[in-house]
């Protein structure tokens, strides 16, 4: 008989790394060079992205429509930038490394493009732990659709009622992806969100380890 399966899908942004000083950076290098607009702060920038309902670009750049021009601009500037700044959270490392050693594993389901994504994550050789790094452009359709984690849990070939797995971000659409697709969510409350709902609610990264050992998927 196979054994039982422990997946941890993690968010990137705000769950994984701190990556939100490289992000305003980008967006203000768009505003003053497409829209001559002033530069935003990171906790405006972090709470626009983590904002359960809006448009970023009208946020960000006063346009209801993402222009195509900020969009190249955006993704030229950042991928130089996204790798100058960027930290995994205090206690990730150690998190990672205790799931390795307890047989957990590991993937990515991030809206980042994915480009970014292992750009990042390799540069801070995080990379190593996960099977799978799945981006926005991967899918057909981002969190809050299941999709990217259905990736996942197909990947491992998931068994409903037999393994155990949880989904962990810092966003809502985290927790209602996590919800469509039938597995159990964990607010990360120490990355860009300090208050959350999900079905567990983990105030540092250690303490993913109590709610995971104790295998409590919902």
């Amino acid at each position: 008989m196979n054994r039982m399966k422990n997946i941890a899908i993690f968010d990137m942004d705000g769950t994984l790394i701190d990556s939100g000083l490289d992000i305003t950076l980008s967006i203000n290098h768009v505003r003053a060079k497409c829209y001559g607009l002033q530069p935003l702060s990171v906790r405006s920038v972090v709470d626009a992205i983590n904002a359960p309902v809006r448009n970023l670009s009208e946020i960000f750049y006063g346009k209801t429509l993402y222009e195509e021009r900020a969009r190249e601009l955006f993704e030229e500037h950042y991928y130089d930038q996204c790798i100058q700044h960027v930290i995994p959270y205090e206690g990730i490392r150690d998190v990672l490394n205790q799931f390795r050693e307890n047989g957990v594993v590991m993937g990515v389901a991030t809206n980042a493009p994915s480009i970014f994504a292992k750009r990042m994550l390799g540069h801070l050789g995080l990379d190593l732990h996960f099977d799978l790094i799945i981006g926005a452009d991967d899918v057909d359709t981002p969190k809050p659709h299941p999709q990217m984690l259905y990736r996942h849990l197909e990947h491992h070939a998931y068994r409903s009622g037999i393994d155990n797995a949880w989904m962990i971000g810092d966003n809502s659409k985290d927790m209602e992806a996590a919800s469509r697709a039938g597995i159990a969510s964990i607010f990360a409350g120490w990355g860009f969100s300090s208050k959350g709902e999900g079905d567990h609610f983990a105030s540092s990264p250690q303490s993913l380890i109590d709610i995971i050992s104790k295998k409590e998927p919902l």
